[in-house]
């Protein structure tokens, strides 16, 4: 065992006396930085600054702006404004925003010092996802449609009737059912400030969705150099073949022609996030080569507008693509790739100097990276980020690509850190069944004392394939366990990326095999230490986490007294009839249940459910349609009925997630007042 130490120190020792251990509470006293947008110069950065009021049970947000190589922040627009989406207009002259004045979302545009505010829309409807042409002779947006209406015979008389028919899947998506209205993108003409003419849908009377759904925005579309062209990213399909395909492609949409080209024809993978490089010349974007497999290799490729050819930049590079940004110059493109459990910066340089690769690591240590844009003091290329870890939220830091420096550019939260005892983190390198190295997280209670015992938590992440990196939440959040108390395991089982494909592949078919051995492995390995009391030991986790706290719990051999499952499958079968993204469960269940049925024999927990023998706490939304609510109600029902110590908590409101601030603290409170009845006796 192999084990490195890094202790986060508060911002300031001279406050010591005065810290405290954090609480669910004080969690949503953090604020919350993001909407990050470098000017179009690449020497001004624009963000958001949020806070929640929990008596409210909502978010505000203020905009700031600050020169990208630092300086002071300037606050342009108070939460009173309630600007959304903040962006720069192309000459960098205005920033523009949506606001909801009318009701519905409209653009406005105001001087980059918060003066001149003005409104530029009055679209019927609203306005989302917006973006100006490089010429400003346009503007693109999306607005959701109506494509499919009722059937006037069936429904004929029937005013009242709350029926819906539907002839395939994709009935419902995430958390929402269809009902007939797809995303489409729009485009009209600004001319100085003005939104003018009649907007044009470039998908009219196409039942697809452009951005895709639910997560795509704005990053999903692209004007190109010249302003004549739209690229927006759309998975043409419908109904069944919708739910069991990743096909989502690049379509070209010319205004002066209004003919519409798929540009990436030939990948049935996804195919996203498309940018121009500064002259227009090429076309980076990011593409998943294997069909109906979402935590796919994330390439970068580059497509040649003028010859029509495409290069994988990322070919040779076994790691997958978050995010990625042009130069200002164009002469680099900067990405996002998660490599040891951490999530660094990287550069592709097109022209590198004599014996330098063309990729290079520009961050290191036990951070993460969320987002970047690139940025320019007009002399040389920057990049902005957002910098993360366990025991600190997101501030923005100033990377130099030459001499791979980070400052920190935001100090927003800094009082707050002042006041508050952090745990210690260690990483470990733990071996598992078959000898592999597995880098496992422990996270240490405050003061913690190695003479005493400590209850201890195993931590099973989500995804499957989703890396436990250096994250910060306000709900799993592991300072706050170890602040309750408890000492974390959180280790990076098979199945999740930053260590090589064939690491992040291995879960595929085999949900119950090594990667629940892993767990096993790693909570071992942490029962060495004397100071983990083996007798008050817990595991806890979401979605696969929660598969894995289920199968855990009719698997552990007696080394767990407590678990808690959040929106988990339980029932494989059943999971599979009733969850919405069929490409999910046929990739990684290597098909349905009737034609593979060993897997799902071996591997659904509910076939090891007489083995259940400790108290388990089980968490389950209503708008949860990837698992489904009966998922939670099936494992709770089995306790019950066999008597084991089990308690139901439901969200009628909520869906994978429980993003609502009340919510998110009845959530935390419920969670350690089950592990301290249980673990603390």
């Amino acid at each position: 065992m192999k084990k490195i130490t890094l202790t986060f120190f508060c911002m300031s020792s001279l406050t010591a006396f005065a810290q405290n251990t954090l609480t669910p509470e004080m969690m949503f006293q953090f604020s919350r930085i993001g909407g990050l947008r470098v000017s179009p110069d690449g020497k001004t950065m624009l963000y958001t600054i949020s806070n929640t009021d929990l008596a409210e049970n909502k978010s505000s947000s203020v905009l700031m702006t600050m020169p990208v190589t630092g300086g002071t922040a300037t606050q342009i627009a108070a939460k009173e404004d309630k600007v959304i989406s903040p962006k720069w207009r192309p000459d960098g002259k205005k920033i523009c925003y949506l606001h909801m004045e009318s009701g519905e979302p409209q653009l406005m545009e105001m001087n980059p010092d918060g003066s001149g505010k003005k409104k530029v829309s009055s679209v019927k409807g609203g306005v989302e996802n917006f973006i100006y042409s490089p010429d400003m002779k346009h503007i693109l947006f999306t607005q959701d449609v109506q494509v499919d209406f009722k059937d006037e015979k069936l429904y004929k008389g029937l005013d009242k009737t709350t029926g819906r028919i539907y002839d395939g899947l994709n009935m419902r998506h995430w958390d929402t059912w269809n009902e007939g209205a797809y995303t489409h993108v729009f485009y009209c003409d600004y001319t100085d400030g003005n939104v003018n003419g009649e907007p044009i849908d470039i998908l009219k009377g196409e039942r697809f969705d452009a951005p895709v759904k639910p997560f795509g925005g704005d990053e999903q579309l692209a004007w190109s150099g010249d302003g004549s062209i739209i690229i927006y990213t759309s998975k043409k399909e419908v109904g069944t073949k919708y739910a069991i395909s990743t096909n989502s492609d690049l379509y070209a949409y010319n205004i002066n022609t209004k003919e519409t080209e798929n540009i990436t024809p030939d990948n049935k993978g996804y195919d996203q996030d498309p940018q121009f490089s500064p002259d227009g010349s090429k076309l980076a974007y990011l593409c998943m080569k294997t069909p109906g497999y979402e935590s796919d290799k994330n390439r970068l490729i580059i497509y040649d507008w003028k010859t029509k050819t495409r290069v994988d930049l990322t070919e040779n590079l076994d790691q997958t693509v978050d995010a990625f940004s042009w130069s200002i110059d164009g002469k680099s493109i900067y990405f996002i790739s998660p490599i040891n459990a951490t999530k660094m910066i990287y550069e592709y340089n097109f022209a590198p100097k004599k014996n330098q690769p063309k990729i290079s690591q520009l961050t290191a240590d036990w951070w993460d990276y969320n987002f970047i844009q690139s940025a320019s003091d007009g002399k040389r290329n920057w990049v902005v980020g957002g910098k993360v870890n366990f025991s600190h939220p997101t501030d923005l830091y100033l990377i130099d690509p030459v001499k791979k420096i980070e400052t920190q550019l935001t100090e927003v939260n800094k009082e707050m850190l002042s006041k508050i005892k952090f745990g210690k983190v260690e990483k470990r390198m733990v071996k598992t069944v078959d000898g592999k190295e597995m880098l496992t997280w422990l996270i240490y209670p405050p003061d913690f004392n190695p003479a005493k015992k400590y209850p201890t938590l195993l931590y099973c992440q989500g995804g499957p394939q989703s890396v436990v990196s250096q994250f910060w939440s306000s709900r799993w959040s592991f300072q706050l366990m170890a602040a309750n108390g408890y000492i974390v395991v959180a280790p990076n089982r098979r199945g999740l990326p930053s260590f090589g494909q064939a690491w992040n592949d291995a879960i595929i078919g085999d949900y119950g095999g090594k990667c629940m051995q892993d767990y096993l492995s790693a909570i071992d390995d942490a029962a060495k230490e004397p100071f983990v009391d083996k007798d008050r030991m817990g595991a806890v986790g979401a979605s696969f986490g929660g598969y894995s706290v289920y199968w855990l719990a009719g698997n552990h051999n007696k080394r767990f007294k407590a678990f808690i499952a959040h929106c988990g499958m339980y029932n494989m079968e059943s999971w599979y009839g009733s969850t919405e993204e069929m490409f999910f469960a046929n990739n990684d269940q290597k098909g349905p249940y009737w034609s593979n049925p060993k897997n799902y024999e071996l591997y659904s927990p509910h076939r090891y459910v007489k083995n259940w023998d400790a108290p388990i706490l089980v968490i389950h939304n209503e708008k949860d349609f990837r698992v489904p609510l009966g998922q939670g109600l099936e494992a709770f029902t089995a306790a019950q009925i066999q008597g084991v110590p089990s308690r139901f908590l439901y969200f009628p409101d909520e869906n994978h997630w429980v993003t609502k601030p009340q919510n998110s603290i009845l959530w935390q409170r419920v969670f350690y007042d089950w592990l301290d009845k249980w673990l603390k006796k």
